[in-house]
């Protein structure tokens, strides 16, 4: 899928909102929400790049600047799940859930992307019911009896778990969850449980990593929505959202479609 993202701009005001308008096909009612809070934004969804290519073109030329991202690339980049991490001697180093090691240079963090996704547990239950037994109605001279009856039900509960996003050198998007990983690394400084040892971590990244951009746009729903349009689950498609602040954020923002 090829996203059409417009970024940059300074305020929405109405020349904006009417520009985004009239090329999207939109009233300035439908639009202003995709501008509140900055950019970037997805305007557009296309299977067809030369359909996306085209839409942003005719973005730039009314003066929104906008470019393409295949979706597709951009997840097969790839994006690393981090199990263990240390930050020693001006370094981090993290181990993935797939057992792969990285170690990479603190200096070389350019860009801290702190969000708030929500996972669904799913857990084995037993529930009890009570039906008809016709045994024992039929032993009782027809007074209806019952007899308890158990079973195995599958049910889902949805988690918040807090979530940090790092673009560092040349490694793949490295992904930190609350809840995934072992805080061993952090030797006598770790804390009592994973809520505290997680915001020691972030606290720690932004100290050992001054030169690093920090942005809260995925810590509200509101605001992941406004990434990747309303269209678009952020729930499944947090990594995605990252990926396009990665690009709009780190400086490595092209206007090729």
């Amino acid at each position: 899928m090829h996203l059409v993202i417009i970024h940059g701009w300074q305020e929405a005001g109405p020349e904006l909102v009417q520009s985004l308008a009239t090329v999207l096909g939109m009233t300035p009612f439908e639009v202003r929400p995709r501008l509140l809070g900055g950019g970037p934004a997805v305007v557009g969804r296309y299977a067809d790049g030369e359909q996306a290519a085209r839409l942003a073109g005719t973005l730039r030329l009314s003066g929104v600047a906008a470019f393409v991202l295949d979706s597709d690339e951009a997840r097969s980049r790839g994006r690393h799940v981090v199990r263990r991490f240390t930050l020693d001697a001006g370094t981090l180093a993290v181990e993935t859930v797939g057992g792969e090691t990285d170690r990479t240079p603190l200096a070389s963090v350019r860009l801290l992307l702190p969000a708030v996704g929500i996972s669904l547990q799913t857990e084995s239950v037993t529930v009890t019911d009570r039906k008809l037994s016709l045994g024992k109605t039929l032993l009782s001279g027809g007074i209806p009896m019952t007899k308890k009856v158990t079973r195995q039900e599958e049910v889902q509960t949805e988690e918040r778990e807090r979530m940090l996003f790092v673009a560092a050198g040349a490694l793949p998007l490295l992904v930190f969850r609350q809840n995934g990983m072992n805080y061993d690394g952090f030797g006598p400084a770790m804390k009592l449980s994973r809520e505290l040892n997680f915001s020691h971590l972030v606290a720690e990244l932004r100290r050992l990593c001054p030169g690093a951009l920090f942005d809260d746009h995925l810590l509200q729903r509101a605001g992941q929505v406004r990434v990747l349009g309303p269209a678009v689950d952020p729930d499944a498609n947090l990594d995605l959202a990252a990926a396009i602040l990665a690009r709009c954020l780190a400086g490595a923002m092209h206007d090729e479609s």
